[in-house]
């Protein structure tokens, strides 16, 4: 709301152009329809072109898809030049290295960074068995006991079996190897500590989790200073300045210096290509 009212108080001050810097946009992991829920990305996306916005300056969006919910030019910039060169040069023996996707969703993006630093990928499958994530994604909803009397005689819809998912699985060898798993957004990090508890059972001897935006709420400090985590690297596109202090083991990398460019080169009409090159699409 804070946003929109600036914008607003620009546009009603004939402003001649507004341009918005959302390192991370909020809300964007909800960015499709899930059963019958509100796509809040839409709304987001509605309400700031409404109130006058004319440019974004955005950072890893977490569908790039999400550029179409707005009928402004949308700059979404890349931080993964500055994550490939913190592990060049943070960490000395990257080349003994692996780059793991800790879900299937994620392996393009980690396909990628695979492909720039010459290094081998690993994907993990499956889930624990004591998750709870079948509570919070309704795959036993609508309930097995059905009411005859609340369905139309004609109308008999056929029950969809539910999900069930194997016990997790690492597909490629991590034994003796560094495992670096990289993801766009790392808030609750129960699936980041299962995934780091497996590959330490594969043999991995050191666990890096690379993310662009760090969220890290709740006691996400706290349980990551007891993991098996070695490092967690994120860059600062959300302050996390108190959960440094909580937890030594979090890293961060500064990415102001492409905001600040991309800011200078539309102020001044000037290409915004240069700040894509060698990037790909799965980045």
């Amino acid at each position: 709301m804070e946003l929109l009212i600036m914008v607003y108080a620009c546009k009603t001050s004939c402003a001649k152009s507004i341009i918005g810097v959302i390192p991370y946009f909020p809300y964007s992991k909800q960015c499709k329809m899930r059963k019958r829920g509100s796509i809040v990305s839409k709304l987001l996306a509605s309400m700031m072109c409404k109130a006058g916005l004319t440019h974004l300056i955005t950072m890893d969006l977490h569908q790039k898809e999400i550029q179409g919910f707005f009928n402004i030019p949308v700059d979404n910039l890349r931080a993964s030049p500055f994550l490939l060169q913190y592990i060049q040069e943070e960490i000395p023996d990257y080349r003994n290295a692996v780059i793991v996707a800790k879900s299937p969703a994620s392996a393009k993006r980690a396909q990628s960074f695979a492909e720039r630093l010459r290094l081998g990928i690993a994907v993990i499958h499956g889930e624990a068995q004591d998750a709870e994530s079948d509570l919070v994604d309704g795959r036993h909803s609508p309930p097995m006991v059905r009411s005859v009397a609340a369905i139309h005689p004609s109308l008999e819809i056929p029950m969809l079996i539910p999900k069930e998912k194997p016990p997790i699985t690492v597909v490629g060898d991590v034994g003796g190897r560094i495992a670096i798993i990289v993801d766009d957004i790392i808030d609750d990090v129960d699936s980041f500590l299962a995934a780091a508890e497996t590959l330490k059972e594969r043999g991995a001897y050191k666990i890096f989790v690379m993310a662009t935006h760090g969220l890290l709420s709740s006691d996400a400090p706290r349980l990551i200073e007891e993991s098996a985590i070695d490092e967690v690297v994120v860059t600062n596109t959300i302050p996390h300045e108190i959960q440094k202090l909580q937890c030594p083991k979090i890293k961060t990398v500064d990415i102001s210096m492409i905001l600040s460019e991309a800011i200078r080169r539309i102020h001044n009409g000037e290409s915004m290509s240069y700040l894509f090159r060698n990037i790909g699409l799965d980045d």
